[in-house]
């Protein structure tokens, strides 16, 4: 197999991620695609850095966020490691971060970075505007000074 077909089974490996684990919830998908041995270089506040940590804020995301919704803009490649620039979509019905359900509609950016390896996630390093979504959920978010 070339360099390119190897790169494009990544970027197919991490859109099913994005789009039918956190877009649709299946996490009999999940499953399949996460290795046990996952290592999560960034995981969020609450969850820990292996694949139990991953599917625990999946959980989440798709409790506090029913209709959550991956909107990808870009996936690139290089080797075995593939980074995907997308937007999230969805409605506050559920607490999350201590947030009680608001009803709003909210939008935030993510760039993510997965590792591929046989056909599977191995590694993860991403940056989540959380800032943006807390403020949009209307939370008291606190500038400088």
């Amino acid at each position: 197999m070339t360099r390119d077909e190897l790169g494009e089974r990544a970027i197919a490996v991490v859109r099913r991620n994005t789009e039918e684990v956190q877009g649709q919830g299946d996490f009999d998908l999940f499953e399949e695609l996460f290795a046990d041995d996952f290592v999560d270089h960034t995981p969020q506040p609450g969850t820990t850095p292996d694949k139990d940590g991953v599917r625990v804020l999946y959980r989440r995301l798709r409790d506090a966020f029913p209709d959550f919704r991956p909107e990808i803009h870009w996936q690139a490649v290089e080797g075995d490691l593939v980074t995907t620039f997308k937007t999230y979509h969805g409605t506050h019905r559920g607490d999350f971060l201590g947030i009680a359900p608001t009803g709003r509609s909210v939008r935030f950016e993510t760039v993510d970075a997965m590792r591929v390896r046989d056909g599977r996630i191995v590694e993860h390093w991403g940056v989540a505007n959380l800032y943006s979504l807390i403020d949009q959920l209307g939370a008291r978010v606190e500038g400088p000074g």
